[in-house]
């Protein structure tokens, strides 16, 4: 019975606490038409403290989507447009020579930010993207002697184009599990692409205010971690993953040839971490088995490698968790 009320008096606290996610969401709806999936999973990212990698044709409001959530925050925002010519040293910094004081100082780079857009991470070399990724693991840089830790919060959101592969440098499975999401983000609808067109030939663009401050983040950030998960539902989240490394043990023989490898562990933790931060956007003091299913697919779409029958069979990664879903059982 304890339990009961604790859930109630949590569910209560994480419903005041979240009151600001209604506001955020209305501020980006005035800028970012429609992609409310989009929007969902950069605050899913930002709640949870992890970073994003977004797939998308050119134009889908990638950059606007990111630059108006900094906008909101009222943090810093960088934006690292990703080139073939570019360096470690044009991301991170590097010690300049000071004629004035006669010695060397550290210029930093673009990603002491707290939002930082690796836009086309993947036109740029492995070096680049090694740097970027470091970043973002180990939340500091080093220049010269001297290491920095990066402030918080600190998220990457980086985007990659499917439809030229021409002069790219694909990011290698190891580090693609780096992001916490992969988001594939579609064309808008008629009617939203009608909204877009009419914004965009408007004297003023519209522009979202600001209504939050880095530090309130982190302290909804600690209150995300409260967010009550039951045995049940981590249960259910290790069975999801064990069926990415061995489908054969859940009743789907027919992937076992498909899948080349499974998830992590850190599948496992972004899997709970993300559900956690779902039921806070829904304002709710628990974790349910919908929480879970709302965001598998972009927590696990880039952690399970196929294998060439599976690429010969046109069987995707969403074709296999799709599946998974439909085949264990819900708590």
């Amino acid at each position: 019975m304890i339990q009961t009320v604790d859930i109630k008096e949590l569910n209560e606290r994480i419903q005041k606490e979240s009151s600001f996610v209604d506001m955020l969401s209305m501020e980006m709806n005035k800028v970012i038409v429609g992609q409310k999936h989009l929007v969902e999973s950069l605050l899913i990212g930002l709640l949870s403290n992890g970073h994003i990698l977004l797939e998308g044709v050119p134009g889908l409001a990638k950059t606007l989507a990111i630059s108006t959530l900094a906008t909101t925050i009222e943090a810093k925002f960088s934006r690292i447009q990703f080139t073939p010519d570019l360096l470690p040293a044009d991301l991170l910094g590097t010690m300049i020579y000071s004629q004035k004081k006669e010695e060397f100082v550290v210029k930093k780079g673009p990603l002491f930010a707290n939002f930082i857009l690796a836009d086309e991470i993947n036109r740029a070399p492995a070096k680049v993207q090694a740097a970027l990724l470091e970043a973002m693991q180990e939340r500091q840089i080093t220049i010269g002697d001297t290491t920095y830790k990066l402030e918080e919060p600190f998220l990457v959101m980086a985007t990659q184009n499917p439809i030229e592969q021409e002069g790219t440098y694909p990011l290698p499975e190891a580090q693609v599990d780096r992001f916490m999401l992969k988001v594939v983000i579609n064309y808008p609808k008629k009617d939203e692409e009608q909204l877009i067109m009419r914004q965009n030939l408007l004297k003023a663009f519209p522009k979202a205010s600001k209504i939050l401050n880095p530090e309130d983040i982190n302290k909804a950030r600690d209150v995300v971690k409260d967010v009550y998960m039951d045995e049940k539902i981590e249960k259910y989240i290790v069975d999801i993953i064990f069926a990415t490394r061995f489908p054969a043990d859940y009743g789907l023989e027919q992937f076992k040839d498909m899948i080349a490898f499974g998830g992590s562990p850190r599948a496992s933790i972004s899997l709970a971490s993300a559900a956690k931060a779902y039921a806070f956007i829904k304002r709710r003091g628990y974790v349910i088995p919908e929480d879970i299913r709302a965001v598998c697919h972009d927590v696990l779409r880039h952690r399970i490698g196929l294998t060439y029958e599976a690429e010969a069979n046109n069987i995707t990664s969403e074709n296999i968790i799709s599946e998974i879903l439909n085949t264990i059982e819900v708590p």
